[in-house]
């Protein structure tokens, strides 16, 4: 997992409609990037929702929330389409920002040891340097602890 202070790795990546999008296109802004398993499971659908839910303080404070998992751009327009999520998507199914970021790791769950997306979220300020790490985040506060993180610093 990267640390605080480190030089945010560059990708390029396709959004739910298919258009590529690049961390490069948020220079001079805030950038919430959080990394999630799956589309539509009950922890990736709540935490999503409370994103959403959360949007409105995030534009107001010139934050830009990007949602990354290794499901298809279809998964992610239909699981956008879903629950009205107004952040963007991206799908990494290369796993190119996944394991960039150091999220591709091995889980148990069950007593079952696989590899997987770690759910983690990283603040990348307005130079492309990573501010905070968050890893293995709670789906139901993690846009809320990443609101109060963010207010704290303004």
């Amino acid at each position: 997992m990267l640390e605080i202070g480190t030089k945010a790795p560059a990708f390029t990546l396709p959004d739910k409609d298919g258009d590529l999008v690049s961390l490069s296109d948020f220079a001079g802004k805030k950038v919430v990037l959080y990394f999630y398993p799956r589309d539509n499971t009950p922890g990736c659908t709540r935490q999503a929702c409370a994103f959403a839910g959360a949007y409105e303080d995030f534009k107001k404070i010139n934050a830009v929330v990007i949602g990354v998992s290794k499901d298809s751009a279809a998964s992610h327009q239909k699981f956008a389409e879903k629950y009205d999520l107004p952040f963007i998507l991206l799908s990494d199914p290369e796993l190119t920002a996944i394991q960039a970021y150091g999220v591709w790791q091995e889980k148990k769950n069950y007593g079952k040891v696989s590899m997987g997306v770690v759910r983690s979220t990283f603040v990348i300020d307005e130079n492309g340097i990573i501010e905070k790490v968050m890893p293995k985040v709670k789906p139901d506060t993690n846009a809320e602890d990443i609101l109060l993180y963010l207010a704290e610093k303004a």
